[in-house]
């Protein structure tokens, strides 16, 4: 049961570190639709 706390935890962690750092929801977008661009132009080279 203890594995599952600490699971939770470090998942929620990550996800308020990933949100905080764009600070909205639109910006986690413009951010995911950012880095979507530079694979495609990294696998077009």
């Amino acid at each position: 049961m203890s594995a599952k706390i600490v699971k939770l935890i470090v998942i929620s962690v990550l996800m308020s570190a990933t949100l905080s750092g764009c600070n909205t929801a639109r910006g986690f977008g413009e951010d995911v639709q950012h880095l979507g661009g530079a694979i495609a132009h990294g696998a077009s080279k």
